[in-house]
């Protein structure tokens, strides 16, 4: 009998043990459970928190400064480690003054910077007035454009002379009738990378290289003229004429005629004795549309507002968008950052607060965000048009970031 009562006691025992090892890994389950609703919870609440502050990163606008201001050379030059033609100071000191001018942040030294680079494109101008830049600059309208942007902030009183001499240098490039085009030629009223005087040849004879109005030279050197305040309105008009002609019927635009290289989407498709056509992209849909205002339309015109539809249509703030042709694909985001700067600067301008009900300023932030290297600086790893330089990708990921914050308070 005691032995039966043993064996009962002992599968009660056993019976106890597994309830009790039942209740108590439920209960560690459950609490498990709760562990992991709690930190999903935390998860969405810091992505929210993310997606809700002017600034996800609230330090992605001064690391970028901290990188930029890291890279200036004592002349107050900045200078490439990767690329010999931005070495000499010419191509890329205008860009980041510029840059740093449109972050203003209070990161300690960005002043001084701005401040040194100012004066290092002040004294490439010669007393007599001409560009003291033996053999000439690589990118005469960026450089130009970009230091006339620079020395006309209100920051550089003392350097309008300077200024007014760069100005010079870029209204003598605009292929106009002065330098002997026509409104029929389809370079009339632009700007192009011709690294001597545009002037158009004589038939038969040798035309420099680059010669020809592009869409990118064109913009810079139309917002060059707004920031140094020139009202002389057959500059804008002549201008216009050649904007116009890279506007696509969708409303978007291509870089440059007749080139289906240079026009990063490709070609469209044509049936024999059509004229060329080209795809929109993004970064010159942006640029075609700040190039209509900057020549003085409204942005209630029609092809204003074509432009900013397109672009409505296709942003993204996580690729540079537009219909590549298969053998352009690899290259799509060769200009990504350039796109961010541009289409953020034409959102701004349109005042377009909205596109396909998301928030377009918050959602490029987050993108940038995400982007930025640990040093604070960006860098593309397509290498086409040269921004996998750290230096250019960082200084149009700051001009984006810059006029995505003043869109998102409404300057």
């Amino acid at each position: 009998m005691r032995q039966a009562y043993g064996v009962v006691f002992g599968l009660l025992l056993l019976l106890a043990l597994g309830v009790g090892f039942y209740f108590w890994s439920s209960l560690n389950r459950a609490r498990d459970a709760a562990a992991d609703l709690e930190r999903d919870a935390a998860r969405a609440a810091v992505e929210v928190a993310a997606r809700t502050a002017p600034e996800p990163r609230p330090a992605t606008l001064p690391r970028g400064v901290a990188f930029l201001l890291q890279q200036q050379s004592p002349d107050g030059a900045w200078r490439s480690d990767v690329y010999g033609t931005f070495k000499d100071g010419t191509a890329l000191t205008p860009l980041v003054v510029c840059a740093l001018q449109e972050a203003g942040t209070s990161v300690p030294g960005t002043s001084d910077a701005v401040r040194k680079g100012s004066e290092y494109l002040a004294k490439l101008i010669k007393p007599d007035g001409t560009v003291d830049v033996e053999g000439g600059l690589d990118y005469p309208v960026y450089t130009a454009a970009q230091a006339v942007v620079a020395l006309s902030h209100p920051d550089n009183k003392d350097h309008l002379k300077a200024r007014d001499a760069w100005l010079k240098y870029l209204l003598d490039r605009q292929l106009t009738e002065k330098l002997g085009w026509k409104p029929g030629d389809k370079e009339f009223g632009g700007w192009g990378y011709c690294r001597a005087v545009p002037a158009k040849p004589e038939p038969g004879k040798f035309a420099p290289p680059l010669i020809e109005s592009n869409l990118s030279a064109t913009v810079f050197a139309l917002e060059a003229l707004r920031a140094a305040g020139v009202a002389d309105t057959a500059v804008y008009e002549k201008a216009l004429v050649f904007v116009r002609r890279c506007q696509n019927d969708d409303g978007g635009f291509h870089f440059i005629y007749d080139d289906p290289v240079r026009n990063k989407a490709g070609a469209v498709e044509q049936s024999p004795g059509k004229p060329a056509a080209f795809h929109s992209y993004g970064s010159t849909t942006a640029d075609g549309a700040r190039a209509l205002l900057a020549c003085g339309l409204p942005a209630d015109d029609p092809a204003v507002r074509s432009a900013r539809d397109w672009l409505a249509k296709n942003f993204r703030a996580d690729a540079h968008p537009g219909v590549y042709v298969p053998q352009h694909e690899r290259n799509r985001d060769a200009v990504y950052y350039y796109y961010a700067a541009s289409v953020s600067k034409a959102f701004r301008q349109l005042g377009v607060k909205e596109v396909g009900g998301k928030d377009w300023a918050l959602e490029l932030v987050l993108e940038l965000a995400r982007r930025q290297k640990d040093d604070g600086s960006w860098a593309n790893p397509v290498e086409l048009v040269r921004e996998n330089d750290p230096i250019v990708a960082s200084a149009n990921a700051m001009i984006a970031l810059a006029n995505c914050k003043a869109a998102m308070i409404g300057q």
